[in-house]
């Protein structure tokens, strides 16, 4: 028969806070903070970063949306990307795109383009756009 030893030790493993990097002495063994101080910290956190990445995007489309529209009030029907990427035009960043043909037709909000390799040109302004 296999005598039992009841005297072995057994530890805890201690979970770590994930803001902080203290050990949790206390709660569930699946908490991951130690405090609501640190909770909220880790939260807000990671909203800033989301706040941020927003931000710069809107940010971006904004400025497109601002060269187009003087391209348009200009009277300009198509430009080289070269050209519009020196005034801060960034071709990534538009609101929709599809393919049409062998080109891309591309939206900023209510502007519309199409877009190649190497221009941009058909900039029009969507009139009933819903």
């Amino acid at each position: 028969m296999l005598a039992m030893d009841y005297n072995k030790k057994y530890e805890r493993h201690l979970p770590v806070c994930l803001e902080c990097g203290d050990k949790i002495r206390y709660g569930r063994s699946d908490k991951k903070f130690c405090s609501d101080s640190c909770r909220t910290k880790n939260y807000n956190d990671k909203m800033k970063r989301s706040r941020v990445f927003r931000r710069r995007i809107m940010s971006g489309l904004m400025r497109n949306y601002a060269i187009l529209e003087n391209l348009i009030k200009d009277d300009v029907d198509a430009v080289d990307l070269i050209e519009l990427s020196s005034l801060g035009f960034i071709p990534a960043l538009m609101t929709s795109c599809r393919k049409w043909g062998k080109h891309e037709e591309c939206r900023c909000f209510d502007i519309r383009y199409i877009m190649t390799a190497t221009r941009i040109y058909s900039i029009s302004k969507i009139e009933n756009f819903d």
